[in-house]
Order: structure tokens, then C-alpha cells, then sequence
């Protein structure tokens, strides 16, 4: 399949995890053991069983959402690899909290060719905050 293929599954995918639904996430990902993940939920983490068991808790934090846009920054591919940088817009109840509000996450993404099919190896995602004047390394 092709990346691009891929990359509108993987959309859909974090769709469905802003409803609580973190399997086609996980259908996505390499089960290898060199794979990684570091989203604001916890420590980044790697290896397959880390991965999986951090998508399915970060996935029942979410409720009731939904993906809004998926804006490219940059990608590079090559033959065995391909990243993107995106932000992706969410909408999403999250945790306890009762309203559903809008986030947005900067994601790093990459994809790796295995037996002839793109599948993610690496995502890391964090929420963007409004700048500080004094810039992150504020007291």
C-alpha cells in the first residue's frame, strides 16, 4: 500500500482514538520490539507491549471527539522510511472533564516498510500552548 493510503487509515484512525477506540491506531503500528511512542500522557515508552498497553490508556482518557483537520508541515520519505511533522486538531472530551474542548498536537510520525506495507515505528505528539514571552525555558 501506499503512504498516502496509509496516512488517510492513520487519520481515521486517531479519529476513532478521540472516541476512546485506540485499536486501528494500534492496527497501524509495527508490533516490533524497536518501536516507540511518547505522548503526553506519560513517559515516552518502547517496545511493542509498552506501546500497546500506552495507547490503551490514552485512549480511554478520551471520549466523545473528534479529529477536526490534519495540517502537513513537512514529510520525507525514502525507500525503507518516511516521516511526517503535522499538527493535528482534536476536539475531544478528555479525562473527567464534563465539555468537550479543541486541542491541538504537534506530531512527529514515522513509518517504516515492512514486508511491503508502511507501518508506524515512532509517534510523538504534544499539545501545543500559546508561547510564553520569556520562551520555554521560563521559571
Amino acid at each position: 500500500m501506499d503512504l498516502q493510503r496509509v496516512v488517510e487509515q492513520y487519520h481515521l484512525a486517531c479519529d476513532e482514538f478521540s472516541r476512546g477506540n485506540g485499536e486501528p491506531v494500534k492496527e497501524i503500528y509495527s508490533h516490533r520490539a524497536d518501536v516507540a511512542l511518547a505522548n503526553p500522557f506519560g513517559p515516552p515508552v518502547c517496545g511493542w507491549d509498552k506501546v500497546s498497553k500506552a495507547l490503551d490508556y490514552a485512549s480511554s482518557r478520551f471520549s466523545d471527539g473528534e479529529c477536526t483537520g490534519f495540517e502537513r508541515l513537512a514529510s520525507f520519505e525514502s525507500p525503507e522510511f518516511a516521516t511526517i511533522l503535522e499538527i493535528e486538531r482534536w476536539q475531544a472530551r478528555v479525562g473527567d472533564r464534563k465539555e468537550i474542548a479543541p486541542f491541538d498536537l504537534r506530531v512527529t510520525s514515522i513509518f517504516r516498510r515492512e514486508a511491503g506495507d508502511w507501518k508506524l515505528v515512532h509517534r510523538h505528539a504534544d499539545r501545543i500552548t500559546p508561547p510564553h514571552p520569556d520562551g520555554p525555558l521560563r521559571g
